[in-house]
């Protein structure tokens, strides 16, 4: 074996080594107080808690959440090209256009589908 290998398996077993003694440690040293119930509730700011803290979202959250990262992910996508663009030629200028159509279509197939509205 060469020396990389060594020293790759080497950290992997002390890696391996120091994660099983936390685990360790932690049963060893860990307080065993079954009656935590107190503790497992919600903190509000030292008032008591008064409903329970795990709410549903109406799912036109997770439509929109979704809908902008798309979008976020464009922005991503077209910020280094338009830094480039000079360089990349028409090729690069029709194939970003396509991109982005495909984008617009996105967005009308949702605004017609009332991802958009809120009401």
């Amino acid at each position: 074996m060469s020396y990389s290998y060594v020293d790759l398996v080497a950290t992997i077993i002390v890696v391996v080594g120091f994660v099983f003694m936390n685990y360790g440690l932690v049963a060893l040293f860990a307080p065993r107080n079954p009656n935590q119930g107190e503790k497992l509730e919600t903190y509000e700011c030292g008032e008591l808690p008064f409903d329970d803290a795990l709410v549903n979202f109406n799912i036109r959250y997770y439509v929109f959440a979704l809908t902008f990262f798309v979008f976020d992910m464009e922005a991503i996508f077209l910020y280094p090209w338009a830094v480039v663009f000079d360089a990349l030629g028409v090729g690069a200028l029709i194939e970003m256009f396509l991109f982005l159509l495909v984008l617009a279509i996105g967005l009308f197939y949702a605004y017609k589908k009332g991802v958009l509205h809120w009401v």
